[in-house]
């Protein structure tokens, strides 16, 4: 497959983030051309996102957390026009997908671009432990409309996670939210911040817009996990499928 036959993805990045490697590896294998698109790109109006179909948020320490997780970043949006027009013409398109991955997660939320006619939006507050936590834990993915994470639904799948602000804050009901995977279980460890109804990723109504606090393009090799079953002989891992399928959906849609 050559980059004139790939599906164009961009990761977006701000000075601080990380693991931009990792999740522009994993949308590569998957089949996309990927573009490395830094937020001073979208601020001067090089990169305008108008022929990129799947963007991701990567995680890391946007600003070093100094106003709060994404907070500095979703304001690089917020308040710098050439960037808030292009975000805001991605996200209208019918023809888009999108990603936040840890700190990425944090900005589409603090952006409230996962349930936008919300009264009261979620949030991401700093875990129940007051600490940062990394560890290597599971999650079981739900049945889901997200485009990236349906055909996975029924599985346990063990994931890294790496953030001192993961907590879903959620003042609505259960029902109000597209929760696509909650962790393994309920309590501490496993659920690393106390998310409320055990929240691990999120989807908007659409399906189209994932935002996840476990790292899944840290995990997308058996040789990642800390724990693989014995029996598997895989040169992947599943979580590749969900990058796999957001490259058939894109390539669908352009059909």
């Amino acid at each position: 497959m050559t980059n004139l036959e790939r599906p164009k993805a961009a990761i977006i990045r701000e000075k601080g983030s990380n693991s931009e490697r990792e999740m522009a590896n994993a949308m590569y294998l998957a089949g996309f051309d990927v573009k490395d698109v830094h937020m001073t790109d979208l601020i001067s109006g090089r990169e305008t996102l108008e022929d990129i179909q799947f963007i991701g948020a990567v995680g890391g320490f946007s600003n070093s957390d100094v106003l709060g997780s994404a907070k500095g970043w979703a304001g690089a949006f917020k308040y710098n026009e050439k960037a808030n027009i292009a975000l805001k013409n991605f996200f209208k398109r019918e023809d888009t997908l999108s990603v936040g991955i840890c700190n990425g997660a944090q900005l589409f939320m603090e952006l409230e671009i996962i349930n936008p006619d919300h009264e009261i939006h979620g949030k991401l507050k700093h875990n129940d432990s007051r600490k940062h936590e990394s560890i290597f834990t599971s999650v079981k993915v739900q049945e889901n409309n997200s485009v990236m994470l349906k055909t996975l639904a029924g599985t346990t799948l063990g994931v890294w996670v790496s953030h001192g602000e993961g907590k879903f804050n959620l003042p609505m009901s259960e029902d109000n939210y597209d929760i696509v995977a909650k962790y393994g279980y309920e309590d501490y460890p496993a659920n690393p911040n106390g998310s409320d109804y055990n929240t691990a990723m999120l989807c908007d109504k659409t399906g189209r817009h994932l935002v996840t606090m476990p790292h899944i393009e840290r995990s997308t090799f058996p040789w990642n996990w800390a724990y693989y079953p014995k029996d598997r002989k895989d040169e992947v891992s599943p979580w590749i499928e969900a990058f796999v399928n957001a490259r058939l959906w894109v390539e669908n849609k352009s059909k």
